[in-house]
């Protein structure tokens, strides 16, 4: 049997790097995912790749309309939803004193104000379905000081926050809220520290920066019953780089 048969997987962000990790590596465990994206076409041919399993729909995670559109889709489609990966992000690197209200407010609106409403929108569904599991994407810019990132580190703290919240909120709904805390990823995302391969690889005690699928496969814990005792929490993956 696989981790997830049966359920019904929502993932934000899918069109690359770890969310597509995540469509492709909850699909092969038995899950229908639905997975979003504002890039329609990457998003299509991720959702394409996968095959039967993965339905692509474009969203804005920070549009309270695409959100409400995207649970009428679900609960018309599959009339449940099991599990929410909010991992769509973005990231700038750029010290408080560069930043402007622009940037601040799209950061925010898209790390933190996305994640809180796929909270909010995937609990009716979940409550109705007897429980879930919610797991929000941080950083470890959400557990430590990260220089020159401040506008990007304060929604990854504010989203660990969120989800502790959350997760004592809805526990006796049987949903559990846990966040994930990546380091060093091989991504489009890094390129913006100016960084090569190799200087990020000697930053991590492990002594190489992790990949896509090192973060998949902790949230696929998280996504499955495996996890059932576990809410509120932080779950880490840089290779020791925090320690």
């Amino acid at each position: 049997m696989n981790r997830l048969d049966g359920k019904v997987a929502l993932i934000t962000g899918g069109a690359r790097g770890i969310g597509a990790a995540e469509a492709a590596l909850f699909a092969e465990a038995g899950a229908q995912v639905v997975m979003t994206d504002v890039d329609q076409t990457e998003g299509e041919t991720v959702a394409d790749a996968i095959g039967d399993a993965c339905t692509f729909h474009f969203q804005d995670v920070a549009s309270e309309e695409d959100w409400d559109e995207l649970m009428v889709f679900i609960k018309r489609t599959y009339g449940a939803l099991d599990v929410l990966v909010n991992n769509a992000g973005i990231f700038r690197v750029m010290g408080t004193e560069e930043t402007n209200l622009d940037t601040w407010n799209q950061l925010v609106a898209i790390n933190q104000t996305g994640t809180f409403l796929g909270i909010r929108s995937a609990v009716p569904l979940m409550k109705r379905g007897g429980g879930g599991s919610i797991i929000n994407s941080s950083s470890i810019a959400g557990l430590a000081a990260t220089p020159r990132a401040s506008a990007y580190a304060a929604t990854k703290w504010a989203v660990r926050g969120l989800t502790k919240s959350a997760a004592v909120e809805f526990a006796p709904f049987g949903i559990r809220v846990n966040s994930v805390h990546p380091g060093l990823i091989d991504t489009r995302m890094m390129q913006e520290l100016n960084q090569s391969a190799e200087e990020r690889d000697a930053r991590v005690p492990l002594g190489r920066q992790g990949t896509v699928h090192d973060v998949a496969k902790l949230v696929l814990f998280l996504a499955s019953d495996d996890s059932a005792y576990c809410t509120g929490h932080e779950f880490v993956a840089d290779g020791g780089l925090k320690a």
